[in-house]
């Protein structure tokens, strides 16, 4: 699949179980993802007359088009405008959306859900374009699986649905046959050739015909839709509503061809809100949908999002002057405002979100500039003693610090998958080696001096020089990561010397940065995200799993790229934890979640006793003005649930740190029980 991807690209070119509780066997959930909502703040009334939320951005979207993208920016307005299957309550309960209800066979592979009627697909001024059916769910997964869509978040259908990785591979192969040459393999059989962006020649190897009608996704009739997957999969349920599980009516997908999503009026809409304005650097605007199916359960108006290039830093004044509803506070200004009467009262925490996490990495794949000694950091980020040495070198509390002066230790994250995501019999961090994780903390300057000794020595011999030259990207556009890189320096370098490594702190682009950095592999040692796309910790192994295509040949991943190392070492270890991701993988018994958590949490563990990554942080708990309550939002620690308004009310001021205080003890309390 993975081989495909790569094919196409050179084609292109020459043209938690929150939701696992409600898995196993769930029928006629609630119709409401308002059940149970948190009490909003005593402190102020909900506005009930022209609701209309103000808020600013910085960062521009590529594309509407909810079935390709992946990126955070995007989907807030997908899940807003367009609903899903199914949604979560505010304390993470999976509700019933665009199903009322489902079922599933006993062993997990076929998933039937019933479609609710009467709900409708609308245009951007609210003018009803059909009803919404289970074939809107077939177009979707028709859609995505054509290799010609390049869609970012096939993979979560990829390896799922049956049938969908043969077609995807069926019509890549389709794409790069016009462009292929006749040419011999090595024992002069003829081939077809394709040749890469890069001017690399391989053989694009055969790939067996497979039809759209395969792909496991079926309406039986216009309100039951069946999904049919390649193995057990008991967490599927929390996947239905995210990304290539969202519907769209085909019909509407086909007359827009390449112009699906490039803007509001070459989409429709299903969801809460309707995208009635769309003005690219300038605004954009979510209406509530006078059509939608819940909209009793919609509180806000419109939500009124205005660009400008330099909101973190005018927000604050913007929000105090009554022109948003919301303003981030920067750290470097936190402890002033905290101070200042007149603000103090209206700053809170933003909640804890254990739908993403933060690791710094090592690149194994330096494409970086030769100032930077590319051939030098191979050698060093090889050898584990160097990389042990940065792991335990590396205080985290003064670099979260620079995102939370107030309370740091609540962005602390010890492990891959956060603490919380997700659980069985107990939390998943607690599971195996990684609970030593979970209740330790890497950071030992002692330790990272012993490991430092022999790194020197084990590298000398092999050829490398001092000091160790290490390029940390930073993108300009986020708040505090400058600060925080600055930090992660002088404390690394501060206790293994800066005769030993030179960490070079540079400012990636404004715009790009995933693509000219990150995936580029433009840096030596980063901090990288990861967002969780379903209730299980195999979505935590994606960030750092590699594919074999039809040669045998590794193909890559797009975070630090372990698998491109040629060093035999590295290579053997990396085999290893393949070996253990994939054995736990094949444990899908519902019955033995245990089980697959344990051989998960053995896995991970590896990941981290081998110094591969080093964890630092759940999601930022950023701190801010906001005249919303967050807890009475929709809740999952994972998709797109937390991304959605639907449910929260516009109150007339900001909540202040001991209401927010007392609101989260609230919301945790009947999270417990």
């Amino acid at each position: 699949m993975q081989t495909m991807k790569r094919l196409l690209a050179a084609v292109l070119t020459l043209t938690m179980v929150f939701a696992l509780a409600a898995c196993g066997g769930n029928s006629g959930a609630a119709d409401s993802a308002t059940t149970g909502a948190a009490a909003p703040a005593e402190t102020a009334a909900p506005v009930t007359e022209n609701a209309v939320y103000r808020t600013l951005y910085a960062s521009e979207v590529t594309t509407l088009n909810y079935l390709i993208t992946g990126r955070t920016n995007e989907l807030t307005i997908a899940a807003n405008v367009v609903d899903c299957l199914v949604e979560y309550d505010s304390y993470g309960n999976v509700q019933a959306a665009l199903a009322t209800d489902w079922e599933q066979n006993e062993d997990a592979t076929v998933w039937t859900f019933h479609i609710r009627e009467g709900v409708n697909w609308v245009d951007k001024d609210g003018n009803v374009v059909a009803p919404v059916t289970a074939n809107d769910w077939v177009s979707s997964a028709r859609y995505v699986c054509d290799a010609a869509n390049d869609s970012d978040t096939f993979y979560l259908m990829g390896d799922v649905v049956a049938g969908a990785n043969a077609y995807y591979d069926w019509t890549a192969y389709q794409m790069a046959l016009p462009t292929a040459t006749d040419g011999t393999d090595e024992n002069g059989n003829p081939v077809k050739i394709i040749t890469d962006e890069d001017g690399e020649e391989s053989v694009l190897e055969e790939v067996p015909e497979a039809s759209v009608e395969d792909i496991g996704v079926k309406a039986l009739d216009d309100y039951t839709l069946e999904f049919t997957l390649e193995s057990p999969r008991p967490y599927f349920l929390s996947m239905v509503s995210f990304g290539p599980y969202m519907p769209v009516y085909g019909p509407f997908l086909e007359q827009c061809g390449s112009k699906f999503g490039t803007d509001n009026s070459n989409l429709l809409y299903n969801g809460a809100f309707v995208l009635s304005t769309y003005q690219p650097q300038q605004q954009r605007v979510l209406t509530k949908n006078a059509s939608y199916w819940d909209k009793d359960n919609v509180f806000l108006d419109a939500i009124q999002m205005t660009y400008n290039a330099e909101a973190s830093s005018i927000s604050t004044t913007m929000y105090q002057s009554g022109e948003v509803d919301q303003a981030d506070v920067s750290s470097n200004l936190l402890s002033a405002m905290m101070a200042d009467p007149a603000t103090k009262d209206l700053i809170h925490p933003t909640r804890s979100d254990t739908s993403y996490a933060y690791w710094y990495l090592f690149n194994f794949d330096p494409n970086f500039d030769e100032e930077y000694e590319p051939e030098n950091w191979n050698l060093a980020v090889n050898n584990e003693n160097f990389r042990k040495s940065i792991v335990h070198a590396f205080n985290r509390m003064p670099a979260l610090a620079t995102n939370d002066r107030i309370d740091p230790e609540s962005l602390k994250c010890n492990t891959i998958t956060p603490s919380g995501f997700a659980s069985a019999s107990k939390d998943y961090a607690y599971y195996g080696d990684l609970a030593k994780y979970t209740e330790g903390d890497n950071f030992d300057a002692d330790l990272a001096l012993e490991y430092k000794e022999k790194a020197v020595e084990e590298l000398t011999a092999a050829g490398a020089t001092f000091p160790v030259k290490m390029l940390m990207c930073f993108n300009p556009t986020s708040p505090n990561w400058a600060e925080e890189c600055q930090v992660v320096e002088q404390t690394i370098e501060n206790i293994l010397g800066s005769d030993y490594v030179d960490i070079i702190v540079q400012a990636g682009p404004e715009t790009g940065f995933l693509s000219a950095i990150r995936r580029s592999g433009k840096y030596a040692f980063m901090k990288c995200n990861w967002g969780a796309d379903y209730a299980d910790p195999e979505t935590w192994t994606d960030p750092f799993i590699s594919w074999t295509d039809s040669n045998g040949e590794v193909d890559s991943n797009s975070y630090s790229f372990i698998c491109n190392s040629t060093d035999p070492t590295t290579q053997a270890l990396y085999a290893e934890y393949m070996d253990l991701v994939n054995a736990a993988k094949a444990i899908t018994d519902p019955n033995e979640m245990d089980a697959r958590y344990e051989a998960f949490a053995k896995a991970e563990a590896f990941l981290l006793d081998h110094a591969f990554a080093i964890p630092f942080s759940i999601s930022n708990r950023s701190y801010q003005m906001c005249n919303l309550n967050t807890f009475e939002g929709q809740y999952a620690s994972f998709g797109m649930a937390n991304l959605r308004y639907k449910g929260e009310h516009l109150y007339s001021t900001s909540m202040s740190l001991e209401q927010y205080q007392q609101a989260y003890a609230d919301w945790q309390a009947k999270m417990a029980g």
